[in-house]
């Protein structure tokens, strides 16, 4: 099972070595390249002050952050929903400098800085496949199609939960969220923004859409493979 969490931050400003900070932190877990649904959302106070030419860009204000946690008081919470899976985001370096800049801030308590060559860099994707094309994240869903009518201004999860989007699309294959379980021990779950998940999306298996004609007719076929066929393991009890 591969767990990939896509991430996109939003901040007081550009220059994370200049002094800016973080103010939102947007997360969706992908398992096997399928949202399940499970996301982490936070709201950052930065003690500082958002700059003019950010805020146009996110419109997050001082006065709608001056009451939000610390980056100190939910750091834990960060580190836990990402766990040992494998970071997705869209041009990585800017994202993973602040993060790394928040947590060489909380000193020896602070988390391990992130190695961004561990890191999946859909931008670096994106230049590979589609050389001296545009592709900022915008004009990536206009490529692939992906609808950014709800994006009238930039916030973290909304951004991670379209760069999912998007990254399965550079990987080659359309794949949409599904809302299925893809194993034992994961749910796909939905969260509100402040919350880390709760509550299934699906509560029951889809049913398979193969006729009883089909299904006879398979194992008919598979009869003919000899006596250990690695088909024989998708034949249902029922008409093995």
């Amino acid at each position: 099972m591969l767990r990939e969490i896509v991430l996109d931050t939003e901040t007081t400003g550009t220059e994370a070595k200049g002094g800016d900070r973080l103010i939102e932190i947007g997360c969706v877990e992908l398992i096997n390249h399928i949202q399940t649904g499970k996301t982490f959302h936070r709201f950052v106070n930065p003690q500082r002050a958002v700059s003019a030419g950010a805020f146009g860009v996110h419109g997050i204000s001082d006065a709608f952050l001056a009451d939000k946690p610390l980056f100190a008081d939910i750091v834990d919470a960060f580190v836990a929903f990402c766990g040992d899976a494998r970071l997705v985001i869209h041009n990585a370096p800017f994202d993973v400098g602040f993060l790394n800049m928040e947590y060489a801030r909380l000193g020896s308590a602070g988390p391990a800085q992130i190695d961004l060559a561990q890191v999946v860099d859909t931008l670096v994707m994106a230049r590979r496949k589609h050389p001296g094309a545009a592709n900022n994240l915008d004009a990536l869903c206009n490529r692939y199609g992906i609808d950014t009518a709800r994006r009238t201004k930039h916030g973290a999860l909304l951004d991670a939960q379209i760069l999912a989007e998007v990254y399965v699309e550079l990987l080659g294959g359309k794949q949409t969220t599904l809302g299925l379980a893809v194993g034992d021990d994961v749910r796909a779950v939905r969260t509100d923004d402040e919350s880390d998940g709760a509550g299934p999306l699906r509560s029951a298996p889809v049913r398979s859409r193969l006729t009883q004609a089909e299904r006879e007719g398979h194992a008919a076929f598979v009869a003919t493979l000899g006596p250990n066929p690695i088909w024989r393991d998708y034949i249902s009890d029922e008409v093995s």
